[in-house]
């Protein structure tokens, strides 16, 4: 297998996984909204805004705006840093946990690994 078909493949797995994150997240954190918001606002906040990244993310890499995709990445590997601390910190603040909270700890800490992969991934292809 060539190097060039390793990478369009592993391209394909990362934009796979922020495609499925981008949905769900984005459903979870609409129903949370929606129906629960009195028990967890800012949680539920973080979470909507961590599905609108992953839906930039899944886009910008898929059209293969790396330029983009690699600022959201970027921002979303600082959310999961800054989040993560707080939540392990000041757990007040998570009534309950956000797709962010504890490094992403509740989704086997792949929103931790993932923008890493992202971004040496994008920085193969360029």
């Amino acid at each position: 297998m060539s190097s060039k078909s390793q990478t369009r493949g592993a391209g394909n797995l990362v934009i796979a996984i922020y495609a499925v994150f981008a949905l769900s997240a984005s459903v979870r954190a609409i129903y949370q909204l929606l129906r629960k918001y009195d028990e967890a606002p800012l949680a539920y906040w973080l979470s909507l805004v961590a599905a609108i990244v992953y839906i930039v993310a899944t886009l910008a890499l898929a059209k293969g705006n790396y330029s983009l995709a690699k600022k959201t990445l970027v921002f979303e590997l600082a959310g999961v840093i800054t989040i993560g601390s707080l939540s392990v910190f000041i757990p007040e603040l998570f009534a309950h946990p956000s797709v962010w909270s504890y490094f992403g700890m509740g989704y086997a800490f792949i929103p931790l690994a993932l923008p890493l992969f992202g971004l040496w991934w994008i920085r193969r292809v360029r």
